[in-house]
């Protein structure tokens, strides 16, 4: 597994007027790399996010993480409470809040900045552009899966993807035949939030137009990616959702998506 050394910062991301605000973590060496877009649960693009960003880009990838609630709540980024043992209820308030203001039409416009954002920088390969996302996140991963530029999806245990989409009247799983590129999806079977009837679901559409896909299903909560990161949260591992075999299998799984499609 790649470790390689990489630089950080804070950029904006234009989109008609608007700066959309984002993370990107990208390999300290020259050359040209494919690129991911990492997706942020409904927390903003927190410490965890940020992390996740570096993690991949350490395995030799252009990594941005662009803040999906940018006219809605420009800097929100709720971060894990020792005290909660996970996040505040405060935090839940604010991000669920946020999450149902979103819609569809300006997410998916900001998706598309990115994508030419991306496409701008030097050193990221034509044609190699991937996406990661998680709850939220994980539904705007399955969304932008869709766009033509995306050749590799991980949608992790994401919400509402068959019975809603922000604001529109269809479903974002009645888009599933316009995937164009490869998508693997998590899911715990233990998730109080996306059942299994859900994820049923979305491996049946996948299957029926033929898409290019892989569904893993844990014994695990929601959120159990989150649990890659014990180290640097030792309280995580009391955390209900946490999952000690199941982030890391996925991980392994991420990497084996990029490395073959990006």
């Amino acid at each position: 597994m790649a470790n390689i050394e990489i630089n950080t910062t804070k950029v904006k991301v234009p989109n008609n007027g608007l700066e959309i605000d984002a993370y990107l973590a990208q390999p300290a060496t020259t050359g040209i790399f494919g690129a991911v877009i990492v997706f942020h649960e409904i927390f903003g693009v927190n410490s965890n996010i940020r992390d996740i960003t570096e993690l991949i880009a350490k395995q030799g990838y252009v990594v941005i993480a662009p803040a999906l609630y940018q006219r809605i709540a420009p800097g929100f980024a709720a971060d894990y409470s020792p005290a909660d043992i996970g996040y505040s209820p405060e935090s839940y308030r604010l991000g669920l809040g946020y999450y149902q203001q979103v819609k569809y039409q300006e997410i998916f416009s900001d998706i598309q900045a990115v994508i030419t954002y991306l496409k701008a920088l030097p050193n990221v390969k034509d044609d190699a552009i991937g996406t990661i996302g998680f709850c939220f996140g994980g539904h705007v991963a399955y969304m932008a899966a869709t766009l033509p530029d995306i050749k590799a999806t991980a949608s992790f245990y994401g919400g509402g993807i068959t019975t809603s989409s922000y604001g529109e009247e269809t479903p974002t799983i009645n888009r599933t035949s316009e995937i164009k590129g490869t998508i693997y999806a998590f899911f715990g079977t233990k998730d109080a939030f996306v059942s299994q009837e859900e994820n049923e679901q979305i491996e049946a559409q996948l299957k029926k137009h033929q898409i290019n896909h892989r569904v893993f299903r844990y014994n695990a909560g929601h959120g159990f990616f989150a649990g890659l990161f014990k180290d640097k949260y030792p309280f995580l591992v009391q955390h209900p959702s946490y999952n000690q075999e199941a982030a890391p299998d996925a991980w392994r799984r991420v990497l084996e998506l990029f490395q073959n499609n990006l």
